[in-house]
């Protein structure tokens, strides 16, 4: 075996944020471990790809990625390939027959023995780790964090207890596990010291932090507030709360801690109840309808980020005008739409019904265009506003800075752009006054004493 402390690995995550920070977990124990690492796949001794495995397009970009990576393996620079993340907690056994050039199938509970197991591999026949008892990670010190140094996930819970019948989480993470609240606020205060000032609490469902506890009580808030005594920490961001989870107490602190974001991310899937029903989500049409009008007669503005899934199975064109309306209606600040993608290990894959791919198009333009206008009208009434923006680049075309105001998650949102006479910090916050509309994006001047 090759000496480790010169071993090279390159790491490729696919995927949402909560693999992002298990990829960054196991970059953190193969740093401590001795390994080096590289972008170039063509210097990697070992390759990594953490994979996605919620629906059939995010497989497709894993497997393409497998593949890929897999001709370093036939040409021998790669010495093991290492597949990770939700592929292989559900569909193993598939993946060892198509993918034999694989070494390592690894189990997401297992990533702080990667270093070991790697080991083994160069001893011994192809290791396949069981993936099945998906253990929530332990804190890990000094994470390797792959945003930018100002902001981090801070992942509370593994796991879903929702069930939802078009989901295939809760068969590939397992049953939801909080993390301890010692744990989390450790693993906080170390990644503020490393330089983040923004920490984005995510989960399955961060709403239902603390329910498989002893006491089974919802521990979101005690949590935001024990996060919120964190010296330079200067902004929480919430997202996946889920929307029969978000009671007035979270509404409450959401509204008054001056370090939470001004903004919830609430996936809220549908508003017919014919669908919600078969979806198997615990609210109903009446029940959203409730939470929004509360959220936006709190005397605070509050952002809302939402998605809405389109074709589902039974979905009539009743239901699908019943979104319409409600996109129109509540004006939403950030909404995403997907097709609904019909997978086997799911109950809605046996569902009659199904909505043939031309319509859930037709229907899905309709959604997106609608919501554009939405966006146009949203954006206007913050002409003339100052928002508070977090600076994190620069666009040479436009020759203007950017960045996000607390109404804006990184990634998934809008940005701000903006102009100054200064030199701006990546990480700094600057108050911006808004007076341009760019499309979907808000474009202003930093504001001088």
């Amino acid at each position: 075996m090759k000496n480790k402390s010169k071993m090279m690995v390159g790491v490729i995550s696919l995927g949402c944020d909560k693999n992002r920070v298990d990829t960054e977990v196991m970059l953190t124990v193969l740093s401590g471990g001795g390994y080096g690492f590289t972008s170039d796949p063509s210097k990697a001794d070992i390759i990594i790809i953490n994979t996605c495995g919620f629906i059939s397009n995010a497989r497709k970009e894993s497997m393409d990625a497998i593949v890929e990576m897999s001709e370093y393996k036939r040409m021998g620079t790669c010495k093991k390939l290492i597949v990770t993340g939700c592929m292989p907690g559900l569909w193993l056994k598939e993946m060892r027959n198509e993918l034999p050039e694989v070494d390592i199938f690894l189990g997401i509970d297992q990533y702080t023995n990667i270093c070991e197991i790697i080991e083994q591999s160069f001893s011994s026949k192809k290791k396949v780790v069981n993936c099945n008892s998906c253990e929530v990670l332990p804190y890990i010190k000094n994470r390797i964090v792959t945003t930018p140094a100002h902001y981090a996930y801070l992942k509370i819970a593994d796991g879903c207890d929702n069930f939802c019948t078009f989901c295939t989480i809760p068969y590939i993470r397992g049953r939801y596990k909080s993390r301890s609240m010692e744990d989390i606020i450790d693993e906080a205060k170390d990644l503020v010291n490393n330089g983040a000032t923004e920490l984005i609490l995510v989960a399955q469902d961060i709403t239902r932090y603390g329910t498989d506890m002893d006491d089974k009580k919802p521990k979101l808030v005690s949590l935001i507030k024990k996060l919120s005594k964190i010296k330079d920490l200067r902004w929480i961001r919430l997202l996946y709360c889920y929307p029969e989870q978000v009671s007035d107490e979270l509404l409450s602190e959401i509204e008054n801690n001056p370090k939470v974001c001004k903004y919830i991310d609430i996936p809220l899937q549908h508003v017919s109840d014919p669908i919600l029903k078969r979806m198997n989500r615990r609210i109903d049409h009446e029940g959203i309808i409730t939470l929004v009008e509360k959220i936006k007669n709190l005397k605070t503005f509050v952002a809302i980020r939402t998605t809405f899934m389109v074709g589902f199975p039974g979905e009539t064109e009743a239901d699908h005008k019943e979104l319409l309306a409600f996109v129109k209606k509540y004006k939403l600040t950030h909404v995403g739409f997907f097709s609904y993608s019909r997978e086997e290990h799911t109950p809605s894959f046996k569902f009659d019904n199904q909505i043939p791919e031309k319509i859930k198009q037709k229907r899905l333009v309709e959604l997106v265009k609608a919501q554009k206008r939405v966006a146009h009208e949203n954006n206007k009434k913050m002409l003339g506003q100052v928002h508070e923006v977090c600076y994190e680049g620069i666009d040479y075309e436009k020759s203007l800075f950017f960045g996000r105001s607390m109404y804006q998650a990184p990634e998934i949102d809008t940005i701000t752009y903006f102009k100054t006479q200064d030199v701006a910090d990546i990480g700094q916050h600057y108050d911006i006054k808004i007076k341009k509309i760019r499309g979907y994006d808000l474009q202003g001047d930093k504001i001088y004493e």
